[in-house]
């Protein structure tokens, strides 16, 4: 019988736990998540968690293997502590862009993790804007996917910018943009672009779309380096945007990447907390929106068998 709620964090990101455990009304779980000095990670849980609901928030963000390593153990010793249900709150699933074979003798990694998670003792997984909606395939276990497009659209609507087109990063996200133009009331471009190799740079070449004389707001899943954002918005300033803002669910901000996106001509990047945004990464122009709220809602109807679907309409 599940019962009473219970949420848990690893140490990737506590403070959007605790942002949850507010929403909810409920204290964060307490656990020990410690490593000893050969690095090994012991997890012990300081309180039941008999029969209980449980939710283990952890995005598997930087460190990203010791990340993905504490969640493992944090969802095995809540299995063995007997839980009735374990649900795995993933915001970042990281490795999420090594999704298929797209050449020789490579991995499918995000396929890994989702093995790695189902036998480490996840019943479900909730996340948020995969990579590639593909990923939902790898689990053998429910999966809930929420989008931050929500926020974005309330975040754009209220800045109440006018003559906006919405422009897609790559051609992989442009369903998503196409969902982003459509709650903005907004035209769609595209910018297409070729990675080199199996490095994060990426060249632009084109726009494909009319974005002349507007204002431009690019989406992007991630922001790792900035090179691809900081090309997009180049490229839609070359075919005479008079602006550009950009969104993004997941900032990374790998390296100089904060750098590189303050000096660039974009107006106002804004993006979420589904991982960490430490103070000196937070340069002037980025904005983040908390996913505290959506992911305390979400968690609140999972637990109550409430339809996940009715949040949106």
């Amino acid at each position: 019988m599940v019962d009473e709620l219970k949420v848990f964090t690893g140490n990737a990101h506590p403070a959007l736990a605790q942002g949850i455990c507010e929403y909810l009304g409920i204290p964060l779980g307490k656990a020990e998540v410690t490593e000893f000095p050969n690095e090994n990670i012991f997890v012990k849980l300081l309180e039941s968690v008999r029969e209980r609901d449980v939710f283990v928030v952890q995005p598997i963000c930087s460190p990203v293997n010791k990340s993905m390593m504490e969640l493992l153990i944090m969802l095995d010793a809540i299995k063995r502590a007997s839980a009735g249900r374990i649900t795995a709150v993933v915001p970042y699933y990281g490795y999420g862009r090594t999704d298929k074979k797209d050449q020789p003798r490579v991995p499918i990694t995000a396929r890994l993790i989702a093995d790695l998670l189902t036998v480490a003792g996840a019943n479900r997984l909730l996340t948020v804007d995969l990579h590639a909606g593909q990923i939902q395939g790898f689990f053998q276990i429910p999966v809930d996917e929420l989008t931050a497009l929500h926020l974005f659209t309330r975040h754009f609507k209220e800045k109440k910018l006018d003559n906006l087109v919405v422009v897609a990063t790559d051609i992989g996200i442009s369903k998503r943009a196409r969902d982003l133009a459509d709650r903005l009331n907004t035209p769609l471009a595209i910018v297409e672009k070729r990675r080199i190799g199996n490095t994060s740079k990426a060249v632009t070449l084109n726009v494909i779309g009319d974005v002349k004389g507007m204002r431009a707001l690019t989406l992007d899943d991630e922001i790792d380096t900035g090179g691809s954002l900081v090309g997009a918005v180049n490229a839609v300033l070359e075919q005479g945007a008079r602006e550009v803002y950009s969104c993004c669910t997941h900032p990374i901000l790998s390296g100089n990447a904060p750098e590189k996106i303050q000096s660039s001509p974009v107006k106002e990047v804004v993006v979420t907390d589904t991982v960490p945004v430490p103070a000196n990464k937070k340069v002037k122009k980025i904005t983040v929106l908390s996913m505290a709220p959506l992911l305390g809602e979400a968690i609140h109807r999972i637990h109550t068998g409430l339809s996940m679907g009715a949040m949106f309409e």
